[in-house]
């Protein structure tokens, strides 16, 4: 059993179709969205549209929490808000009620999945919780394995119920200790941050507790003019290089 888990694919078609070729070659069963499917890239409609007509579960991103609820727009910086309002015109009226139907957690195969922070937070970056925060918030955790995206950076959290242990995470497999619990930034497939820019994703096989980190090229200058043309702030456009 192979279950893709992506996040933080932001309007990038180019950066999901390579990404979802390379699920297909991995032969995973299941895939799971971890939210922002909008925001930042060209085509969010299509992006959305596609992972819906693959009956993908997602949660709700906080991207898609400024589409829904306006008075959240003063909480992004001026470059995202206006990206926010030219993607809230790219959006059908169908797709908006999609969104409004997200739900902000969700526990797939026994693994918690939440687009900021554990328990429940759309919005909180995992990078402002103290150690001593994150020690809490992973010892109270049901599950043993929770995965986020939001930070746009791979990245995997190990608490053994005495240390907490934070490191990138790397290309290839990864095995989780059965009696740690962890906390797996899947990174970003259409905007990643962490100074390689291929699309990320992680297939988890649950049966084996085993994670893998994925690194995918796309056609980043077809992503990059499509943005330009429809009137993105240049930085969406640049950051993808």
């Amino acid at each position: 059993m192979q279950v893709a888990v992506i996040s933080d694919v932001h309007g990038n078609l180019e950066a999901l179709q390579a990404v979802l070729l390379d699920v297909e070659s991995c032969k995973a069963q299941e895939m799971v969205c971890l939210g922002d499917s909008v925001g930042y890239g060209a085509d969010p409609e299509a992006v959305v549209a596609e992972l819906r007509k693959r009956q993908v579960p997602s949660i709700l991103g906080n991207h898609e929490l400024g589409l829904r609820d306006p008075s959240m727009l003063e909480w992004f910086n001026p470059p995202t808000m206006k990206s926010l309002l030219i993607t809230r015109q790219l959006l059908s009226a169908e797709t908006m009620e999609y969104i409004e139907g997200l739900e902000p957690t969700m526990v797939w195969r026994e693994a918690l999945l939440v687009h900021g922070s554990p328990p429940d937070s759309v919005t909180t970056y995992l990078f402002e919780l103290s150690r001593r925060e994150l020690m809490g918030i992973m010892g109270s955790m049901e599950q043993q394995l929770c995965f986020t995206g939001h930070t746009h950076q791979l990245e995997i959290i190990r608490f053994d119920g005495i240390h907490l242990e934070i490191s990138p995470l790397q290309k290839g497999p990864c095995l989780l200790r059965r009696d740690c619990k962890y906390i797996v930034n899947v990174g970003s497939v259409g905007q990643p941050r962490d100074g390689d820019n291929r699309a990320k994703y992680v297939l988890w096989d649950p049966e084996e507790g085993v994670i893998e980190a994925r690194f995918v090229p796309y056609d980043i200058a077809s992503a990059a003019a499509k943005i330009l043309e429809k009137g993105f702030p240049s930085i969406n456009a640049t950051r993808l290089w």
